[in-house]
């Protein structure tokens, strides 16, 4: 047997809308209320709605020269007033990222040197393991410095990875710098703001 409830508006105790229906229009809440979704809201069987629901940011606190595979130590989650987060985080261990649950993750990598001389060959990676053991290069790029003006001279730049995490015991990340010519090269962190940092966004289900 078929049940079918007919309705154009569903009202609290006050009167007021929950959800109206005008012009093939529906309404769910009122400005300014809170509306909490629990589980995924679907289409047809395909999720409409997940959500992002961690986002996570951690930067390297000072600098260090020289090559890092993986980059162990002097790593901080950003602790400034207005630092921003949803869910819970990451969690680190000597350089190695564990995730807080399943899911698709975008992971962002900033890196910034310096160098008082040349560098041909400034390597940068996000490594990824799906095994828990063995790393390889998800994402990486490779930059150089030539010296300016006969000074300390700067570079910088930007990669990213979109990691699909079916396991948090085995599905984890590092962040490496390999330098290829010049190893007085120098990586630049800051323990109050991102110069070489990582961000992890939790874009929805896997």
């Amino acid at each position: 047997m078929t049940s079918i409830i007919k309705v154009q508006d569903i009202q609290n105790a006050t009167g007021d809308n929950i959800i109206k229906e005008a012009s093939n229009t529906i309404t769910i809440g009122a400005s300014g209320d809170t509306t909490n979704i629990v589980g995924t809201l679907q289409n047809d069987g395909s999720a409409l709605i997940s959500g992002i629901t961690m986002v996570d940011r951690w930067r390297l606190t000072t600098n260090f020269t020289n090559t890092a595979q993986p980059i162990a130590s002097n790593l901080e989650r950003a602790d400034e007033t207005d630092a921003g987060f949803i869910g819970t985080g990451m969690t680190e261990s000597s350089g190695i990222f564990t995730f807080p649950s399943t899911g698709v993750y975008l992971i962002q990598a900033q890196y910034g040197f310096q160098l008082n001389g040349d560098a041909r060959d400034l390597a940068h990676y996000i490594s990824k393991t799906t095994d828990n053991s063995s790393y390889s290069t998800a994402s990486g790029n490779d930059i150089f410095i030539q010296q300016t003006s006969g000074s300390t001279t700067w570079n910088a730049n930007f990669i990213s990875y979109t990691f699909d995490v079916t396991n948090t015991s085995t599905h984890k990340v590092r962040f490496e710098v390999e330098v290829g010519s010049n190893t007085s090269t120098t990586t630049r962190g800051n323990t109050n703001s991102d110069i070489t940092a990582f961000t992890f966004i939790r874009l929805g289900d896997t």
